[in-house]
């Protein structure tokens, strides 16, 4: 952790900032020391004391006296940051090295990025950005070199909280720390591989968001292909900011929509009227704010390849959903079934490892001898349950941003390939070549859909 910096958050006067940036500062603030200053910016008008209760409640568990020295120096500056002049003044009102969070809609943030181009910015100042990295690989690009621009890209935080779960992290322990799982990861034993997010949540009121992007460009583009770099990317010697995000470019670059054939290789569906868990979901074409006739999908799945000797041949689907009948966030490799043995009964099942992507839990699926009789082949669910990490995803991302070490955040590079890789998917769907099915809130998705492998 750096021995002092200003973390001013644009648009804080937002949901993002009090449901996830806040609380996930206050796990990092009561776990490490440092000399603080927060800093609040909206549109909204709020006075110091409802800025201060807000803050107060996210840092409860932060011992004394940083507690209190961070409260009495907490502020709220109403101010556009748009406007050159307001800018430069939230800048100036920053005590340390500021740290610029833009908890901002990205057509906000551009604008905001303009503006910090054309005036000048303190020595050091870093710059962290929510997704979604543009709107498509061009505007990507163009965003990329508009940070640069103004800061270097060592200093430019690309946030995918995923990155910053301590039970996603855990893939590279898994990998990389003993030798029963790496000798086996590739295609000689892995037959193929699934990172599903299957949410039973609705719209949850996101409809100004998520009507514009979808399952595929909230999720898939951005979450579920981090995953897929970590369960995918070549052995490192070390994780930090250039080896593990080598090794993150590296793997997906290689990567594309399956057989080159984005209409056959993808499916899209939104959820309609339904139950889940006693609770009634309307349709998603009826929710508040939705335009029935944008045809956004509320469940996708793309079954992607990896053009390497690791893993050539091995699909990967990936696939994201709300308003389904259970909650699945896991990534799992299905293995190879053995060949037969004389004398044993039973043919050998195909194998699986299974980590939890919202406990951190590991599942096997381990063929062995039965219990009852030794000579009949059964199958044995071995768990290993982890201790949840002590920073909350956004805490472990804030501890890379106010530490100055990018390891945990999106490179440029990689954000642009991320858009490469679906690009061919959303041109298949904005052309009407992949139908949009409905599936009712409450089931497991779409008839005729393969499903994912269950637990």
């Amino acid at each position: 952790m750096t021995d002092s910096a200003t973390l001013l958050i644009l648009g804080a006067d937002g949901d993002l900032t009090k449901r996830l940036l806040l609380p996930g500062l206050g796990t990092l603030l009561a776990a490490h020391e440092t000399d603080l200053e927060v800093i609040g910016s909206g549109l909204t008008e709020r006075t110091e004391q409802e800025w201060r209760d807000l803050v107060a409640g996210a840092v409860e568990s932060v011992p004394e006296p940083r507690r209190t020295r961070l409260l009495e120096s907490t502020r709220y500056l109403r101010a556009d940051a748009t406007d050159a002049n307001a800018l430069a003044g939230l800048l100036a009102a920053c005590s340390h090295t500021p740290v610029v969070y833009f908890a901002l809609p990205p057509a906000v943030t551009a604008r905001v990025c303009l503006v910090l181009e054309r005036i000048d910015v303190p020595e050091g100042l870093r710059l962290a950005l929510e997704k979604p990295f543009g709107s498509d690989r061009e505007s990507a690009h163009e965003l990329n070199e508009l940070l640069t621009r103004i800061v270097p890209e060592r200093r430019i935080f690309r946030i995918d909280h995923f990155l910053g779960r301590a039970t996603v992290l855990n893939l590279l322990g898994t990998r990389f720390a003993n030798r029963m799982i790496e000798p086996t990861w590739h295609r000689g034993a892995i037959e193929r591989v699934e990172i599903v997010y299957d949410e039973t949540l609705g719209l949850e009121g996101r409809a100004g968001y998520y009507d514009g992007s979808g399952a595929l460009i909230d999720m898939i583009q951005s979450h579920l292909l981090a995953v897929l770099a970590l369960v995918a990317m070549e052995p490192i010697e070390r994780i930090d900011e250039v080896e593990l995000r080598d090794a993150i470019a590296a793997v997906l670059r290689k990567t594309a929509v399956w057989d080159d054939d984005p209409a056959a290789s993808s499916r899209r569906a939104r959820y309609g009227a339904g139950d889940i868990d006693g609770r009634s979901l309307p349709a998603y074409a009826d929710e508040p704010g939705v335009d029935p006739q944008r045809g956004t999908e509320t469940l996708a799945q793309v079954v992607v390849g990896i053009d390497t000797e690791r893993w050539h041949g091995v699909p990967f689907l990936l696939r994201s959903g709300k308003g389904l009948g259970r909650a699945r966030k896991i990534a799992r490799a299905v293995f190879r079934p053995a060949a037969p043995i004389d004398g044993l009964e039973g043919r050998p099942q195909s194998d699986w490892i299974e980590l939890d992507l919202s406990s951190g839990e590991v599942e096997i699926g381990l063929t062995m001898n039965g219990g009852g009789d030794p000579f009949a082949l059964e199958q044995t669910t071995l768990v290993a349950r982890q201790v949840p990490g002590a920073l909350l995803p956004y805490g472990e991302v804030l501890k890379g941003i106010l530490g100055d070490d990018p390891t945990l955040s999106i490179r440029g590079d990689v954000a642009e390939e991320c858009w490469r890789i679906v690009e061919p998917v959303l041109a298949a769907w904005r052309a009407g070549r992949v139908p949009l099915d409905e599936y009712p809130a409450g089931s497991d998705g779409p008839d005729g859909w393969r499903q994912p492998d269950p637990s």
